[in-house]
């Protein structure tokens, strides 16, 4: 039986992971920095403001994860109801996290000018992806 719970929780967050993998993110609190910067060819000053959100994301990021460590360690698991609501809570972190990156993304979008922008969307459009859209100034 407690390897049904397991399974059942492994499967609640990889499903509910799915759902965000529609929005065309850059995640650029990733390693593909040096990427962006070449596919969208970014100038200095767009350089300059990844490089600061890439820290401001990543120290954001840390503050989530460890909440997520804290939780899988201290919640109860003896039972499904209890599973199902460390589930419940597990997938609020990871909305959380992935918030954070499509905002950080977004911030970074919106420096885009229009051709940088333009390709950005035509990217997605062939990965079937969702462009984020930018913000207004």
């Amino acid at each position: 039986m407690h390897s049904k719970q397991i399974l059942f929780l492994i499967l609640f967050v990889l499903t509910s992971s799915a759902t965000n993998a529609q929005m065309c993110i850059l995640d650029i609190g990733s390693k593909n920095s040096d990427q962006i910067q070449q596919v969208f060819q970014l100038k200095e000053t767009q350089i300059t403001a990844l490089d600061e959100f890439k820290v401001q994301l990543n120290k954001e990021i840390t503050v989530i994860e460890a909440q997520v460590k804290e939780l899988l360690e201290t919640h109860p698991q003896s039972n499904s109801d209890e599973l199902l609501v460390l589930a419940k809570k597990h997938k609020e972190l990871e909305d959380q996290m992935f918030d954070v990156t499509v905002s950080y993304d977004q911030k970074l979008i919106s420096l885009f000018n229009e051709k940088q922008y333009e390709r950005y969307v035509l990217l997605c459009n062939e990965a079937k992806r969702t462009a984020i859209t930018r913000l207004q100034e």
